[in-house]
This record gives C-alpha cells, sequence and structure tokens, in this order.
C-alpha cells in the first residue's frame, strides 16, 4: 500500500495532475534562458511567451500542451505569475520614485490613464470579446504580461483573453526593440530622453532594458526608473479592477467576491516596503531578482501554449489593429511627456 500521498511506482500522474504540465513549463524556462544566452537582445520572457506558443501548435508536443500537461500549465499562469508579482516589489523602492522629481511622475501617471482608458474604450468599441480590451489596456499602460497576468486574477477573466493579450503584448514590445532606436535621431531625442521615452511606452521591464541600452547606460538607468514607476500604479489599478468586480457581484455571490487588495498585490506592497528600508543586501535583491525572472517565465510559457491560432480568425484582425492603435498612443502621449518634462 502506498505511503499517503505517494503516488505507487509505475503510475502515471492522472490527466488533472499539475506535474506533467509544471515539467513542461521547466523545459520552456530552460529553452527561453538559452534563447536569451544566444541572443541576448532577446530579453527571456518575450522567449518564454513564444516557445509556449510555439509549443501548443508544434504536432506532437500540442497534444501533451492540451492533455496531460494542461492542469500544470495553468497552474504556472496564474500561480506562478502572482509569486513572480510579488517579488517584482523589490524592484521598487519610494526613493526611486521621489527621485524621478514630480513632473516625472505627473508625466508617468498621464502615459498610464491615456493609454489604458484609451486602449480600454477604443477596444470595446471595436467589439472584442470577453476581458480583452481590459487585459490588452492594462498590459499597454502598465507593464505588459505581468500586469495583464495580476488584473485577470481579480476580474475572473478567461484563460483565452488573458493569454492572447499576452501574445499580443509582447509581440509588440518586442518590435519596439527593434524600431523605437531607430527613431531616436529622427525626432532628436537626447540619449537621457531616448531612456525616459522607452521606460514610458515599451511594456515589459525586459523589453525596457533591450531597447534603452541602445543608448547608453545613462539612459538605461532612466529607463529602468521611469519603467518601475509604472509597475508602481499596478497595485491600484488591480484594486480599482477588484472593487468593480465586487460591485457587479450579485448578493448571492457576495461571499465569492474578491478582496479590494488581493493577497499577491498585498505582496507586491509589502515588497516595496521592504526594499524601501534599505536594509535588504543586494545579493538577496539578485537573487530575488533571478527567481522573479524564472517564476514569470514559467508563467508566460504557460499563457502562451493557452493560445490557439485558429480560434483567433474571428477576432484576430481587430486585435491586432487595436495592438497597433494602442501602441501608437503610448509611444505619442510618452514623445509629449517627455518634451515637457524637458
Amino acid at each position: 500500500m502506498a505511503l499517503l500521498g505517494q503516488r505507487p511506482r509505475g503510475v502515471a500522474p492522472a490527466a488533472g495532475h499539475p506535474l506533467p504540465g509544471l515539467a513542461l513549463a521547466a523545459l520552456g524556462v530552460a529553452a527561453a534562458g538559452a534563447v536569451h544566452a544566444l541572443l541576448p537582445a532577446v530579453p527571456m520572457l518575450t522567449a518564454a511567451v513564444v516557445l509556449g506558443l510555439a509549443a501548443a501548435h508544434v504536432p506532437g508536443v500540442r497534444a501533451a500542451v492540451r492533455g496531460r500537461g494542461k492542469a500544470g500549465l495553468s497552474l504556472a499562469g496564474k500561480r506562478l505569475m502572482r509569486l513572480g508579482v510579488v517579488l517584482l516589489g523589490l524592484k521598487l523602492s519610494l526613493d526611486d520614485v521621489l527621485g524621478l522629481g514630480w513632473a516625472t511622475v505627473v508625466m508617468v501617471l498621464g502615459v498610464v490613464a491615456a493609454t489604458f482608458f484609451g486602449t480600454w474604450w477604443l477596444g470595446r468599441r471595436m467589439g472584442l470579446p470577453g476581458d480583452q480590451p481590459l487585459l490588452i489596456a492594462t498590459g499597454y499602460s502598465i507593464c505588459g504580461a505581468s500586469a495583464i497576468g495580476a488584473v485577470s486574477e481579480v476580474s475572473e477573466s478567461e484563460e483565452r483573453d488573458a493569454a492572447v493579450s499576452v501574445a499580443l503584448v509582447t509581440l509588440c514590445g518586442t518590435l519596439a526593440i527593434a524600431v523605437l532606436p531607430l527613431l531616436q535621431g529622427p525626432l532628436g531625442l537626447s540619449d537621457a530622453e531616448f531612456g525616459r521615452w522607452a521606460g514610458a511606452s515599451v511594456h515589459d521591464v525586459g523589453q525596457v532594458v533591450a531597447t534603452a541600452q541602445t543608448a547608453g547606460a545613462g539612459a538605461l538607468a532612466d529607463a529602468v526608473l521611469v519603467k518601475l514607476m509604472r509597475v508602481a500604479v499596478l497595485a491600484p489599478l488591480v484594486a480599482a479592477v477588484a472593487l468593480s468586480v465586487r460591485a457587479r457581484a450579485s448578493a448571492p455571490r457576495a461571499a465569492k467576491r474578491p478582496p479590494v487588495v488581493p493577497l499577491f498585490v498585498a505582496g507586491f506592497i509589502g515588497m516595496v516596503a521592504v526594499r524601501s528600508t534599505g536594509w535588504v543586501p543586494g545579493s538577496v535583491l539578485d537573487l530575488a531578482g533571478h527567481a522573479q525572472e524564472l517564476l514569470l517565465a514559467a508563467a508566460l510559457f504557460g499563457l502562451g501554449a493557452a493560445v490557439d491560432l485558429p480560434s483567433l480568425t474571428r477576432t484576430g484582425g481587430r486585435v491586432a489593429a487595436l495592438g497597433l492603435c494602442a501602441w501608437v498612443v503610448v509611444a505619442g502621449v510618452s514623445y509629449v511627456g517627455v518634451l515637457w518634462v524637458g
């Protein structure tokens, strides 16, 4: 008789067991790390999404992803995403935010607000299904796939809506790595201004780094600080979405309404507070940074694997059009904001 909780030898995990899917996610993370090592310009998180998308459509692998691996990949896309968001808070301190200056803070908040509400409104006008307008607006305005994962948790979004939004935001963020550096000269931006522009307009932190480093170390430092300021807006946005969900919940479901501040968002805020004390050793921050990247890579591989390209034919054109419009909005508003700050 097997020990309690232990599977007998030779017995494979059940179809709903998360182990096969988590193993696939681990392989995806290793492959994404290899891609980043070979092509440093490709962020690891971007590679993870693309590899997950590929795994869901390669014959032979697709059966494992859609079958025995589905439970574990879904777990990675949700639970590991939460842990990654919590650790993301260790990248930000209140001193960093205050060091930007109030004009830059106002500029960042204006970019986030204009991009979020403009993209959300346009997505609804275009008739995109489910929570896709909300999630795409979140990804473009805050911090890409991490923000989409956080908001989809409290909005109880369908996995397909989250996966489509992640794929779109990742694609546009990857294109920004190649396109934005070509525009620095024509737009007349100094290195510092280009760094702030990249930080205010590119979605994922890794994509911001890959874009801004083309203009030097000073531009990279400004880009990361501006980007992390956008990340800080994630907590109030998630709280606002949670309040909206609670308000829409019917009386019989009152007990199931999400908390105003979900536990993982409280963890994010707590990590910001811990980082702000200045007591955390650099070695611990480095270790947490590596862990955060691995967790988010596994989560994004899981979300990428949930995308079903054939099913996107009905809304693919509208999704792409919204992504292009949102990209123009965030880049345009950010450019005006950077010139205003000077």
